[in-house]
């Protein structure tokens, strides 16, 4: 019987394994030994479950003339199932293969002896009755079917060849997740986490991925079998971020020149004032000197100095005898809310009482806030009249002693209460929340409102519909905090009224030239650190408070005196501005808006100043020609505001917490 031949190809990874030559009939019928090669092509195989069930149909089949020995026959049988479906698995990086659960499980049970081969092809003297007979064929035919089996084998050999590698700069990378399409993080739960397969995925979005899928979970972009077990975490990711540490540099050096120059502004403002102060006090100091040596000249060197000495004594005599003698001294507390809340004060001169903003006393009933009545001649607070829905931040009343109350709250409106009948006259929507409001002391039909963002509003009690005009912001716009009217005087300094308004920006002062038309002059104050603005109106100093800061750690108020340059040329307008004249300081906390007073002494020699100090809950008197403390009245709370007021010829000084009213009597 001629000999045949079985020519097997293995291919694996596009790699053709070599061929295995069968024996010659005779010699496998004496029981020859016929050499068993096998050839690694270096990687492993990868093989379906799926393909295993065609094996046994696709491999061909050996005569049944063949006398095989059990090992040969195990061997041919391996080679025939191995065959296909290494020819039909895909490698999918085609350097390493992963296996499935049940294909290890397979591959255990070869190990122990019971292959799939034994199975197919049973061992024992009919054995070949098991292996059908091949029929001798026709070299015409079988070169045709050699030649079709090589066709084939180059066209799998060609499909199955690895992709090209393209260089990094042609490789189309990703850096999201294909699950949630978000991008991977370097740390977390949503570091980049791989399968056997190669995929990349967010940790959390694969672990919730297959956890969903059950046991039949499969990889989402190849659907090849996957588990919990095998999602690998990668620490050594090529991670793409935006390196915006140049830019936030230059940010913080941005912020720190613009500090240093807003400081060194500041500075310079500071030092202009200062030298304005220093030019003031040596042309007086210059014309004192000229006045001393005429009158030496005159009356001659020994008694001018005598005078001099007697007259300073007694002057320094006066001011420590008036300092002991005149002061507040304690007169009554009065509670105003229990709940607190109580914001701002304002003194009615005809029916001598005092009134404390502060909310509804009964809230569930009557909500909203209004203002108490507080009796100056028996000292205990009688009624509570409501006017607002939000909390009150101003109260003014007008020269003209009609008992008519302007109020502003911040739920948008100012109103006039007639504290006569108890009842709200006239209501004003501003659009905006009040700040602050005041009155115009040179004609009492005018009123002022300062809104949230800087603008202020213009009313005629005349009309009850609108305002008649806006001022707007020339800088900010912050919430103008205060508002003071100056009337018009004849003092030579300063002969110009109008309105002074105050922001955390900084303050205005808005000349009224005429009826209708407002002049705006910046003032020279510390930017960002103003929180209140008052003013004296026979000496034209205003007050102005700054909370603590850098350049001063502590609450201070400053004294200034307002001035008006003189008008050189007809076109040129007169420019009004203000100095320095003395500084107070106080406590080194400030959380509250609060409002202090500058006013007359009630002995009429002296100018004096009031602050509440938060740090030691009190209320501060300084003299302010000298600059000295003269008392420190305590207070169980910290001073929102202070009023000063006379009685029926005794004066009276009223400071206000959140819930008690105190007040102290000029002794």
């Amino acid at each position: 019987m001629e000999a045949m031949e079985v020519d097997l190809a293995v291919e694996t990874g596009g790699v053709r394994q070599p061929e295995v030559a069968a024996a010659p009939a005779a010699d496998l019928a004496e029981g020859a030994n016929v050499p068993q090669v096998i050839f690694d092509s270096g990687s492993s195989t990868e093989v379906d479950e799926d393909d295993g069930e065609n094996e046994e149909a696709a491999a061909p089949r050996l005569p049944a003339t063949w006398a095989f020995s059990q090992r040969v026959v195990h061997v041919a049988a391996d080679f025939l199932l191995r065959a296909p479906a290494a020819s039909v698995a895909e490698p999918e990086s085609g350097s390493t293969t992963d296996f499935s659960d049940s294909e290890e499980d397979e591959a255990e049970r070869n190990e122990d002896g019971t292959s799939a081969a034994q199975a197919v092809v049973p061992a024992g003297p009919n054995a070949d009755n098991t292996v059908q007979q091949v029929q001798p064929q026709d070299p015409t035919t079988s070169n045709s079917s050699s030649a079709s089996h090589s066709d084939r084998r180059d066209a799998h050999n060609l499909n199955t060849q690895p992709a090209p590698v393209l260089p990094p700069s042609q490789e189309s990378e990703s850096d999201a997740c294909t699950i949630c399409f978000e991008a991977w993080t370097t740390a977390g739960e949503h570091r980049p986490a791989t399968l056997r397969c190669g995929h990349l995925f967010g940790y959390t979005c694969i672990q919730r991925w297959l956890k969903a899928q059950g046991p039949s979970a499969k990889c989402p972009q190849c659907n090849k079998k996957a588990k919990r077990s095998d999602i690998v975490v990668l620490y050594a990711l090529k991670v793409r971020a935006l390196d915006n540490s140049e830019q936030e540099s230059l940010k913080k050096s941005l912020e720190e020149e613009q500090s240093l120059r807003r400081k060194a502004e500041l500075e310079s403002a500071q030092y202009k004032l200062k030298l304005q102060v220093v030019t003031n006090k040596y042309g007086q100091a210059q014309q004192e000197l000229q006045e001393l040596r005429a009158l030496m000249t005159k009356a001659g060197r020994s008694s001018a100095a005598s005078s001099s000495s007697s007259s300073s004594s007694s002057l320094l005599g006066a001011s420590q005898m008036g300092s002991k003698m005149s002061q507040y001294s304690f007169s009554n507390a009065v509670l105003v809310s229990q709940s607190g809340g109580c914001r701002v004060l304002s003194y009615c001169e005809p029916l001598g009482c005092l009134l404390a903003s502060q909310p509804s006393p009964h809230s569930t009933l009557l909500p909203g806030f209004g203002v108490k009545k507080v009796s100056m001649v028996n000292m205990k607070a009688s009624q509570y009249i409501p006017i607002h829905s939000k909390q009150i931040r101003g109260l003014s009343f007008n020269r003209q002693n009609d008992s008519l109350l302007l109020s502003a709250a911040l739920d948008n409106t100012i109103k006039l209460t007639s504290l006569l009948t108890n009842t709200v006259v006239q209501t004003y929507n501003a659009g905006k929340p009040v700040w602050s409001c005041c009155w115009c002391l040179d004609n009492s039909n005018y009123i002022y409102a300062g809104l949230s963002h800087g603008s202020v509003l213009i009313y005629d009690t005349r009309d009850t519909s609108t305002h008649v005009q806006e001022l707007r912001p020339l800088r900010s716009r912050c919430p103008v905090a205060s508002l003071c009217y100056i009337p018009r005087a004849t003092s030579s300094s300063f002969p110009c009224g109008g309105l002074i308004t105050g922001s955390l920006e900084g303050g205005c002062f808005w000349e009224q030239v005429n009826e209708a038309t407002y002049r705006p002059h910046i003032l020279p104050l510390e930017t960002a650190r103003c929180i209140d603005i008052q003013v004296e109106t026979e000496s034209r100093h205003c007050l102005v408070t700054y909370r603590p800061g850098r350049s001063n750690p502590s609450l201070h108020c400053v004294l200034m005196a307002l001035s008006r340059s003189p008008q050189l040329e007809s076109d040129q307008h007169p420019d009004c501005s203000c100095s320095p004249v003395q500084t107070f300081s106080a406590g080194s906390s400030c959380t509250l808006l609060t409002k202090n007073a500058v006013f007359k002494s009630p002995d009429g020699d002296r100018t004096l100043v009031c602050a509440g100090d938060e740090a030691s809950n009190s209320t501060m008197v300084w003299d302010a020609g000298s600059g000295s403390l003269l008392q420190k009245l305590p207070a169980d709370l910290p001073v929102l505001d202070i009023s000063s007021l006379s009685v029926n010829g005794e004066h009276f000084l009223a400071a206000l917490t959140e819930k008690m009213l105190k007040v102290y009597r000029w002794e």
